[in-house]
Formats: structure tokens, C-alpha cells, sequence
């Protein structure tokens, strides 16, 4: 009988090591946003905000890794300038629409992984009709590490006021090459760029030559407007800014985008 309890000790005490061991048991935190880390609706509720990572509607054909709700992130000095901007904005008759800001790793490790599987095209049509995806890497739309991960860039456009309704994308819904003119490509409220968000084409670069009239004046409007309040443009891509300097030059965060992590900033 001892020894049969004692054997039924051990195989408890092993159950119980097992468990602890779990990966429920063991399972680590999630990251924390820093207190310089702030929700930009905190700070100028105004400012339109439509996370499309948060959304199907992305170049991956998927909502991406991170992005468990639609809310901007960013530190707080380039939330700010983006608020100065804005007041300016609005006098004039226009808001700038976010797109994404604060990126965690895990969405750039995402985007990685993606671009590593050659067999998924599903968004070829819309977001790199003329990019073969093997290219992606060596042209520079991919990379494995991303300054929106720091804190302080911004992708971003301008909507002129009063603000008319984007309808949401539908999956497997036709797409349109994202530099088809404006009104062949996907619905956006925002002015013309001449081509839509995330469009991985030389198109997107601020100043292309082939860009001109309306979408070039839009697309140096937007710039002019963001480098008077400190922000930097990223030459390859119309809608991307970083604010300097950064509060975190050298640091790649990975808390998820969340209303938790800044609540109280």
C-alpha cells in the first residue's frame, strides 16, 4: 500500500511540474508601451484615422500580426506636431488621414514571412502589378526592420473637408492596379497622390517626374505641410514621415497595437 501511494505522489508531483511548465503557466507579458507612447486621438481626436492593417485590405490580403485595434500610436512629440500640423490643416479646409503608425516587430516579422512565400500573390494586382515578388527584398519595399517600429513615423494623406465615407474593402472583391487613375482604383477619401496607399511601384516615389499637376501639388502640399512641423518624408514613398528627432533612434518595440498599452499616457 506504501508503495503504492508513494507512486501515486510521484505521478502527481510530475502532473503538477507538467503544468507548471505549460505554456498557459508559462506564458511572458505582453510588451509595454513606454510613457512617451501615446494614442494620437489623445491628443487631436480630429485627425481621421483608418488603420488598414487592422483591416484584409493590406498587400498581404490579411489583417497583419499586432494590429488588435484601430487605434494610431505614436511618442508623444511626433503626436504633437502632428496636431500643430492639423490646426494649420483645418484653416485651410483639410485633415490628415492616418493610415499606420506605431508598428510592432511582430507586423514587420509578418511582412518578412510573407514576402518569403512566393506562392501568395492573392494582392498582386492592386499593391505590385509591375514587381515581381522575389524583388521584393532587394527593391526595398520589404525589409526586416521598419522606423515605424521606433515610434515616431507616421504613414499618412490629406482628405479634403468635409470628410466623405470610405466603403470597406471586400474580400475577393476585383482589384485595381494602385496607380490606375483615381477613379478606377480602390475608393479612397483622401486627395489624389496619383497612386493609393502601400502601392510598391517607382510611382510612389515623392517626386517622380511622370507625377504632375493636381497629384504632384497634393503630394508637396502634404510634404510642405509636415516638414514645417519637423517631419522628414521618405523619398520612396508619398505618405511616409518620420518626426526628429526621435525620442527612440535605436529602439524596435513590440508591444501590441492596442488601446492597453498607452492607456493613461
Amino acid at each position: 500500500m506504501r508503495t503504492a501511494l508513494r507512486a501515486l505522489a510521484a505521478t502527481a508531483a510530475a502532473l503538477l511540474a507538467v503544468t507548471a511548465l505549460s505554456p498557459a503557466a508559462q506564458a511572458r507579458p505582453e510588451p509595454e508601451a513606454p510613457e512617451e507612447f501615446v494614442a494620437l486621438r489623445s491628443v487631436d481626436p480630429t485627425i481621421i484615422q483608418e488603420m488598414r492593417y487592422t483591416t484584409a485590405h493590406t498587400f498581404l490580403g490579411e489583417r497583419v500580426d499586432g494590429y488588435r485595434q484601430p487605434v494610431c500610436i505614436l511618442t508623444r512629440p511626433a503626436a504633437r506636431a502632428l496636431h500643430l500640423a492639423q490646426k494649420r490643416l483645418l484653416r485651410q479646409g483639410y485633415s490628415l488621414k492616418v493610415y499606420d503608425c506605431y508598428r510592432p516587430q511582430r507586423a514587420v516579422d509578418h511582412f518578412v514571412r510573407w514576402a518569403k512565400d512566393l506562392d501568395d500573390q492573392s494582392m498582386k494586382g492592386e499593391f505590385y502589378p509591375r514587381v515581381d515578388k522575389d524583388r521584393l527584398f532587394e527593391d526595398g519595399y520589404i525589409a526586416e526592420k521598419s522606423g515605424h517600429s521606433r515610434g515616431s513615423t507616421v504613414d499618412l494623406t490629406l482628405v479634403r473637408l468635409p470628410a466623405l465615407p470610405t466603403r470597406p474593402y471586400r474580400p475577393g472583391e476585383r482589384l485595381a492596379p494602385c496607380f490606375a487613375p483615381k477613379d478606377e482604383r480602390f475608393p479612397d477619401n483622401s486627395v489624389d497622390m496619383g497612386t493609393g496607399y502601400d502601392c510598391f511601384d517607382t510611382l510612389s516615389h515623392t517626386d517622380d517626374p511622370r507625377i504632375q499637376g493636381l497629384q504632384r501639388a497634393n503630394r508637396q502640399f502634404l510634404k510642405r505641410t509636415l516638414t514645417e512641423v519637423g517631419f522628414v518624408n521618405l523619398p520612396e514613398e508619398w505618405w511616409h514621415f518620420t518626426f526628429r528627432p526621435e525620442p527612440f533612434p535605436d529602439t524596435y518595440f513590440d508591444f501590441p497595437v492596442h488601446r492597453r498599452p498607452v492607456a493613461g499616457h
